[in-house]
């Protein structure tokens, strides 16, 4: 059988490090991206060594959409298609709206949304339909959440929910399997796991490894499912959110907040 090549941006570290993991660890070509001196030639070297797999790299700023293009005309050219894209970069905070200031938020939607959607389109238009190809992308639970401090970020996983999920209607007659990745917290920063490891009770339950979530998002994408949320907790939640009523919601969060 031919050797599949999958794409995973935001690939130097964090989820995107432990998903190229993964992919290389069962038999996937890779195509990393990530930003310039991010330590993607080594990754790339490392990975190269220790699976035996090809992998190619484009150290690039995903915020400048001029560039995308460049990609696929440069794998092309090179003869290396695309059958797996893995749309993982993204930017987060956890902040008040007003202590950024506009040039931090259009970098996040610029990267949580126009490069999802631009590089999805370019590569659909890559592959064969008729063949199994794949898209994961990963949204999150904060997507789902009325959370203050998450304003921009989570309506930017809305949309991620949004895109899939029309995308997987309009692709179900091919040969395309798309699948949403919708974790809650995961320890992918020094930053994250001291703040993480603060947590008590529940909120502490719902964080996960990246590498846990790699795994469970490879499968699930594999087998062809439509959303993958890992972590039996996390599905809890989603699943006890459904019932909860919105006054009762929205006094959790406040409390949680210390909001009036």
């Amino acid at each position: 059988m031919k050797r599949l090549t999958a794409l995973v941006t935001g690939a130097s570290e964090g989820l995107g490090k432990s998903l190229a993991f993964e992919l290389a660890n069962r038999n996937f070509n890779l195509v990393l991206i990530s930003l310039p001196a991010s330590g993607l030639p080594e990754l790339a070297a490392f990975i190269r060594s220790n699976f035996n797999v090809n992998v190619h790299y484009f150290e690039l700023d995903l915020t400048k959409a001029e560039l995308f293009t460049g990609i696929f005309e440069t794998l092309s050219a090179e003869q290396v298609p695309v059958d797996m894209l893995v749309n993982n970069a993204g930017l987060g905070n956890w902040s008040w709206f007003e202590e950024k200031n506009i040039d931090f938020y259009k970098t996040q939607i610029d990267l949580n949304i126009t490069s999802t959607v631009l590089l999805t389109r370019l590569f659909l238009g890559q592959v064969d339909k008729s063949h199994p190809s794949y898209i994961l992308n990963v949204g999150s639970l904060g997507g789902r959440f009325i959370v203050p401090r998450k304003q921009v970020y989570g309506a930017t996983k809305s949309f991620i929910t949004y895109f899939t999920k029309c995308l997987q209607l309009e692709q179900s007659g091919t040969q395309v399997r798309i699948s949403l990745l919708s974790p809650g917290g995961i320890n992918t920063k020094p930053e994250l796991l001291v703040l993480n490891h603060s947590l008590k009770g529940i909120s502490r339950a719902t964080i996960l490894e990246p590498e846990e979530v790699a795994r469970e998002a490879v499968d699930g994408l594999l087998k062809g499912k439509k959303e993958i949320i890992p972590g039996a907790i996390n599905r809890f939640l989603v699943l006890l959110d459904a019932f909860l009523p919105g006054r009762i919601k929205d006094m959790i969060i406040k409390r949680k907040l210390a909001l009036g």
